[in-house]
């Protein structure tokens, strides 16, 4: 059954990375509440880091998020602009305030370990947290898993399953004691429902998420989703410094923004400036995710680009734009993100860049097809084609940070979208390879890839571009 709400898939969270940052930061939290139920107080915390996070989770801001998660921080809540004095604090004094008051040592150059040369069995990346008493027993250890867009399991879980759980809890939509008849695990059966109940796949998307909560409630919260996207995207249009980390990169979008406004004629001689706004919408946002800013977990951090750049091109240049056409977008795409995150995985670090910017790019190809007009089977087309030229797509960032290729392969991959959905919309819907082979082959893709292209940044563009 089709155990995820679409709310958990676009989650609002921080940068730059949901699998390096959203998920420890949760999993580091998990832990300590787990902890507060054990009755000897913790003396000393340790934490290591496996496989991608301990090669890329500098670069990522995974230290930054444990360090924050253990003090109680949630990715939704936190004070973005505080982060950075915090983090420096807690290295400064060498101790942990715990959620519930208690002041714990910890040396973040000692008791934060980077392990560069394992893997925990379960996934690439894996972290384990152990507390001691005064007397160096271990009082409570913890193993967990960052298994994409956000998404912790504990190592139960991911050893029995690949149904794990956003944040701290799991919803259950399609639970045995709701409506069966919306329940689906694969594209056939949701088309097969879709003409079954006459229902669009935004409707039953719907009706699947009023299994969680009130409609009212489902659609206050995509609002609320849009608004943190277009609020991500014109901070990205006021920032003209330069992104953290030894590469230096300069912003581009306020630069490019400005450039545009500047000559709106420009458009009558080109028409392809259209596809301009796109690019700035998706550099807007990569860059504020980048510099550890607020974005929608869109269906991962790395991604997070994609789906708004293309939302914005549907309400700034199709005439028929609605708030109605914006929820139907996001819950078709998230329909569709769910598809991936139960078939196959939205990790860089389990079956490369294919997980993250193809899986937003098919996502993104759907919502806009939905709101074009088009038919479930012309949805489902347009997500098709997106991923079928996602296939193979390695994550291989330069120097472990989130900023080449990842910010420009944002911006592509809006662009595919578009015509991803345009070219679904000129048939009718019919085609040879499906959504399900696809994803199916995206899988197979990612367990056949050699782990250094698979966010380790130990190949391809991460070690080739030796100027940078």
């Amino acid at each position: 059954m089709m155990d995820f709400s679409v709310l958990d898939l676009f989650t609002i969270g921080i940068g730059p990375s949901s699998s390096h940052t959203v998920g420890p930061m949760r999993a580091a939290l998990r832990f300590v509440q787990q902890l507060a139920a054990i009755p000897s107080p913790p003396r000393r915390l340790h934490v290591e880091l496996f496989g991608s996070l301990g090669l890329t989770g500098r670069g990522h801001g995974t230290d930054r998020a444990v360090l924050l998660g253990l003090e109680g921080e949630t990715p939704e809540e936190v004070d973005a602009t505080t982060i950075e004095a915090r983090v420096q604090q807690i290295r400064a004094q060498r101790q942990i305030v715990l959620p519930g008051g208690q002041v714990v040592p910890f040396d973040p150059e000692q008791d934060l370990v980077f392990v560069q040369d394992r893997f925990l069995l379960l996934h690439h990346n894996g972290m384990r947290f152990s507390a001691y008493d005064d007397q160096a027993a271990e009082i409570l250890s913890g193993e967990y898993y960052s298994v994409g867009g956000g998404f912790v399991v504990d190592a139960h879980s991911a050893s029995t399953q690949h149904s794990p759980a956003a944040g701290e809890s799991a919803p259950s939509p399609g639970s045995d004691d709701g409506p069966s008849h919306i329940a689906f695990t694969t594209a056939a059966e949701m088309l097969d429902l879709c003409h079954e109940h006459h229902l669009s796949i935004s409707q039953l998307m719907l009706a699947n998420e009023n299994l969680h909560r009130p409609e009212a409630q489902t659609r206050a919260r995509l609002t609320a989703i849009w608004n943190t996207m277009q609020e991500c995207v014109r901070r990205g249009y006021s920032e003209h410094n330069v992104l953290p980390g030894d590469l230096h990169l300069k912003r581009r979008a306020a630069a490019l923004h400005q450039e545009m406004c500047d000559r709106p004629e420009q458009s009558l001689r080109d028409p392809l400036t259209i596809l301009d706004w796109v690019t700035v919408y998706a550099l807007a946002v990569s860059e504020e995710n980048a510099a550890g800013g607020r974005v929608v977990t869109a269906p991962t951090n790395g991604a997070a680009g994609i789906v708004p750049a293309v939302l914005h091109y549907y309400t700034k240049f199709c005439p028929a734009a609605s708030e109605e056409g914006v929820h139907r977008f996001l819950l078709t795409a998230g329909a569709v993100g769910l598809l991936y995150k139960r078939r196959a995985s939205l990790s860089g670090a389990e079956v490369g860049c294919q997980g993250e910017v193809g899986v937003a790019c098919s996502m993104a190809a759907a919502g806009l097809a939905e709101v074009l007009g088009g038919t479930p089977e012309q949805v489902e087309n347009a997500a098709e084609i997106a991923m079928e030229h996602n296939l193979g797509l390695t994550c291989d960032p330069v120097r472990g940070l989130v900023q080449i290729p990842c910010i420009e392969r944002n911006a592509m991959g809006a662009i595919k979208a578009l015509s991803a959905c345009r070219l679904a919309l000129h048939g009718d819907g019919q085609h040879r390879i499906s959504l399900d082979a696809v994803i199916t082959t995206m899988r197979q893709t990612g367990a056949d890839m050699l782990t250094k292209y698979k966010e380790t940044s130990l190949g391809g563009l991460a070690v080739s571009s030796i100027e940078c």
